[in-house]
């Protein structure tokens, strides 16, 4: 087994540590902490908790990972953050354990890069290939789907669900469900359309994305009410996967509403 670690970094009794690690100076790294293979820490990281970091992972400067949760009901419980393979956690970034009100556990999924300053708080649920730019904040019981984008400056309402390849612009609130695909933007923020430009660099075919803009304006029409709407997309649409998803998500009764267009008076008076 191959390791590389500074003499000056300090490795509790029982971290379990894999094959090619390297730790770099002045990192902590806390007794029920567990790295896989190839995950690089460098200078300056605090890595605290019951806390699982994936093969390949790369964690930067100054990030505080796994330490207690802000959440004020959290009462010491033996809460868990587990994070997956591939991803690059920048500077300053903060991820925390669940609590036993959350299901004891905090999830972040593989390839995600998260960029300076950027948090992610107790009981979140992040999926794979996610993207938080620097000091994007997620408020706990987040869930955060595939592909997703989270925008400098932006903060997410807790318990607000993020749909898979959803954009979240720069400096936006967000206090409502995010439909897949949706592109939210706003101090508080309003669904601006659909995440265009992303579905297309994201290999989205011409006629995918021409069906899921169809059944976007059909779900958004204004006419009859948003229930009316989504049935009626259900059924013209019910061969196609990519607006069933739209479907499902939609129908899924949470905390909040989702995330709606501006109406035209809204427009008007902007």
């Amino acid at each position: 087994m191959t390791q590389t670690i500074h003499p000056t970094a300090i490795i509790g009794s029982g971290a379990q540590i894999g094959n090619n690690v390297r730790i770099g100076a002045y990192s902590i790294v806390g007794a029920q902490v567990t790295l896989g293979d190839n995950v690089n820490i460098h200078s300056h990281v605090v890595l605290e908790g019951i806390t699982t970091i994936g093969a390949g992972t790369e964690i930067f400067p100054f990030a505080s990972i796994g330490s207690r949760t802000q959440d004020k009901k959290y009462e010491g419980e033996p809460a868990m953050l587990v994070i997956g393979e591939n991803n690059v956690i920048r500077e300053h970034v903060t991820m925390n354990p669940g609590t036993r009100g959350g299901g004891m556990k905090t999830i972040v999924g593989d390839n995600g890069l998260f960029m300076v300053a950027s948090h992610v708080a107790h009981d979140c649920r992040v999926g794979n290939n996610v993207i938080m730019a620097n000091n994007a904040t997620l408020g706990g019981h987040v869930h955060v789907g595939d592909f997703a984008v989270i925008g400098g400056l932006s903060g997410v309402h807790q318990f607000v669900r993020i749909g898979a390849y959803a954009m979240v612009g720069g400096m936006s609130g967000v206090e409502s469900d995010v439909i897949p695909f949706g592109r939210v933007k706003g101090e508080r923020a309003f669904l601006a359309g659909l995440n265009l430009i992303g579905l297309e660099r994201q290999g989205f075919t011409k006629d995918d994305i021409k069906t899921l803009q169809r059944a976007f304006n059909r779900m958004f029409d204004e006419n009859g009410t948003f229930e009316q709407r989504i049935e009626t997309v259900a059924s013209e649409f019910s061969g196609m996967q990519l607006v069933m998803d739209v479907v499902k998500f939609a129908r899924e009764k949470t905390r909040f509403p989702l995330c709606q267009p501006q109406r035209k008076a809204e427009r008007k008076a902007a």
